[in-house]
Parts: C-alpha cells; sequence; structure tokens
C-alpha cells in the first residue's frame, strides 16, 4: 500500500463510538451556543461560546480547542470548561472542526495554509477572538488559550501566529509550532519528537511573526505513558518557551502538586511564565480530578482521563482567573425586578468529597477499549502496513 493511500486512509478515518464523549457527561448538554456570523473565515470553522451572567473585571476570555475525533460541545462537557467559567465568570470561545476540512475533526495544525499568520484556520479563530472582544467587552490583555492533542498543537500555533493577543496558553498532549509542514513531518513528531536545538525552536515562533515580546505564558501538560503523541514533546515545548523568554533549561523550582511532578520558570518580576506537569503513567489525554476547591471539573470519557488532577482549574489558576469571588460580584441587570417565589429552597447538590488518603489514585493506564479508540495504534498499523515502519 502507498504511502498516498495511507495518508487518505488516516484522513478519512470513520468516526467511531470510542472518540465520543462518554462517561457521566452522556446524556448532558453543553450550554455552547453558536455564532454564525463572526466575521471572515477562511478555514470553514464552527464557532461556540458561552458567557456566563456574571463576568469578573476585568473581562477575561478563555479559548479551548478540542482533540481529534471530538466536538466543542463534547469536549467542553469532558474538561469542563464551561462550569469553570460559569463559577469564575469568564467568557468561553470553543472553535470546532468540521469533518470536511479534516476526515478525524483534527485541526490542521501541521498545514502551512492553516498554520500562517492570517490564513486558514489560525485566521478563523483569530476572527472568533475578535468578535468576542467586540461582543462582550472583553479586556485585550486577558485572552487566554489552551486545548489538547491537535488542538494543543494549534494552541501552539496560535501562540506563535498570534503572539500579542495572547496572555498566556496551555498545551496538553500537544506539540510545539513549526516541526511539520505536511502529515509526514507530523506522524514522525507525534512517534519520535526529535530533538532540536532550543534556540532553533524559539526561532520557528519568532519567524511567524514581527511580534519581539513579550511573550505569552505557557503551561504545559503530558502524560508519560502517551502513545500517540511521544511525552518528549512536552520538552520541546517547553525548550522552545524558555528561549523566547530567555530563560535557563534547569527548573527554577520543582514541587509535587497532587502527587504530580510540576517544574516551573519565573521572570525577573517573580512572576511564574513557563510550567510543565508530568502526569505519571496516563495515557493519551487531558487529565481530570477535584480541584483545590473541592469542586469537580469535567468528566470522563474518550481522552479525558481520572487522574486525581484537574488540569482544567490549575490552567485557569495558571492563567489568574480562580481568585474571582463570585459571591461578592454585583447580581448581573435585569429589566424587571422579580418577587422570589413563596417556595422553599431546593435542596443544593453536596460538594464533592475527596476520596480518603488511605485510598490509592487510580492512576494505572487506560486500557484501548477504556480510552476509546487508540489512534496511535491505528496510525503505527498504517504505517507498518506501508512499509514506512518496522
Amino acid at each position: 500500500m502507498s504511502l498516498a493511500r495511507n495518508v487518505d486512509l488516516l484522513r478519512r478515518l470513520p468516526k467511531r463510538g470510542g472518540l465520543r464523549v462518554g462517561g457521566r457527561s452522556a446524556g448532558l448538554h453543553s450550554p455552547l451556543a453558536e455564532v454564525t456570523a463572526f466575521g471572515a473565515n477562511p478555514g470553514e470553522l464552527r464557532m461556540f461560546s458561552f458567557v456566563p451572567p456574571q463576568l469578573q473585571q476585568p473581562r477575561a476570555l478563555v479559548v479551548v480547542l478540542h482533540g481529534c475525533g471530538q466536538t466543542a460541545a463534547g469536549y467542553d462537557l469532558g474538561a469542563g470548561w464551561s462550569t469553570l467559567a460559569k463559577h469564575y465568570g469568564v467568557a468561553l470561545l470553543m472553535p470546532e472542526q468540521q469533518r470536511a476540512n479534516n476526515g478525524n475533526t483534527c485541526f490542521n495544525w501541521f498545514n502551512p495554509d492553516d498554520v500562517a499568520r492570517d490564513k486558514g484556520e489560525a485566521a478563523s479563530i483569530r476572527a472568533m477572538i475578535a468578535h468576542m472582544v467586540t461582543a462582550h467587552g472583553i479586556d485585550a490583555r486577558r485572552i487566554f488559550i489552551t486545548g489538547l492533542s491537535a488542538g494543543g498543537a494549534m494552541t501552539s500555533v496560535m501562540l506563535a501566529t498570534y503572539p500579542e493577543v495572547f496572555a498566556a496558553g496551555a498545551v496538553i498532549a500537544g506539540l510545539p509550532f513549526g516541526v511539520a509542514s505536511n502529515l509526514r513531518q507530523a506522524l514522525d513528531g507525534m512517534f519520535h519528537s526529535p530533538e532540536r536545538p532550543a534556540r532553533a525552536l524559539g526561532d520557528l515562533v519568532r519567524q511567524a511573526s514581527t511580534h519581539r515580546g513579550p511573550w505569552p505564558k505557557m503551561s504545559v501538560w503530558h502524560g508519560t505513558a502517551d502513545r500517540t503523541v511521544n511525552p518528549g514533546n512536552a520538552d520541546e515545548i517547553v525548550k522552545q518557551w524558555l528561549d523566547l523568554h530567555d530563560l535557563p533549561q534547569a527548573a527554577m523550582a520543582e514541587a509535587m502538586v497532587d502527587g504530580y511532578p510540576r517544574q516551573a520558570w519565573w521572570n525577573k518580576d517573580g512572576e511564574t511564565v513557563v510550567e510543565s506537569f508530568t502526569i505519571t503513567d496516563m495515557a493519551h489525554g487531558t487529565p481530570l480530578g477535584i480541584a483545590d476547591n473541592d469542586h469537580r471539573y469535567g468528566s470522563e470519557g474518550a481522552f479525558l482521563i481520572e487522574a486525581g488532577i484537574s488540569s482544567s482549574y490549575h490552567i485557569a489558576k495558571f492563567f489568574g482567573l480562580t481568585e474571582w469571588n463570585r459571591a461578592s460580584a454585583p447580581a448581573p441587570k435585569s429589566a424587571a425586578a422579580k418577587p422570589a417565589p413563596a417556595l422553599s429552597p431546593a435542596p443544593h447538590l453536596a460538594r464533592s468529597i475527596r476520596k480518603a488518603e488511605a485510598a490509592p489514585k487510580a492512576r494505572k493506564e487506560k486500557t484501548e477499549g477504556e480510552r476509546g479508540l487508540d489512534l496511535g495504534a491505528i496510525i503505527t498499523r498504517a504505517l507498518t502496513a506501508a512499509g514506512l515502519m518496522k
């Protein structure tokens, strides 16, 4: 079988039940609403957003990019972003890939026509952000972005091509910017993550725009048992952004957070500008767990893995979004005050309780059936059949 036929196969992988968000989120509905008239859309993406009634000031926006085989609403429910956005008063933008653009609904993070400034999918996402800023009064200094897998790689693209737009970003199981310009290079980066000099990685970002700093902050997350995207990519992303921030390779601080190693680097003002979480023994996906405030964000599903740590919460914390007190925020204005109904209050849901410390955290790698479709295994089999891998 030729490489071209294998590439065609990978582009047209059918949607499998294992890639739909399941688990406890099955049957639930995301509050995301589609926006159709947001401006230029050369990448032909769909736009979904959620704006809670109470917003922290200055108003902030988080852009969230789903992974392959996922939808905006599915990833929202799985990672818990709309729940978190409502709790902390943050506007949410979730672009969605269309099957006509990519057979497995992956963002085309390796296609030159989609990752250059003002072109393709990158330009579409930029137009969505501009729409949110105008329509909802978002502070231009408080725009953030995160994504999983192909969405993580596309997060790297947006931070590189529009660095002046974002205050910070977070990449989960993704790849650094500029390491692939075609599918074959993308697969090589996913499986092998070739090492590159830090300066060369930084230059890839510097060449993507005329921006010369200050650069966005970066948070990197990756599971050590990831067989779809080589965990070495996390190190390459960190190297890329350390070079941009002119910081040393050696971590300035190391600590355990919810049982996992975290490394951090800070600038001359003492602000943490690069951090890296290593999720021991976790496969490909977004790590889920109970947050520091005993709230749970998200629900298990394909590539949404219970790991005892809430990446969405910690990413929002890194963005500086979790200190807002909803109780002290002014009530949203309404056209007319409505009298309170003479009803007894409905019983509130009990807050999530952390499991006893004696109960070990379940961190074993999920089986292929538990995780859903293993894209890495499919790609490996296809390349082996083509004689491109042994």
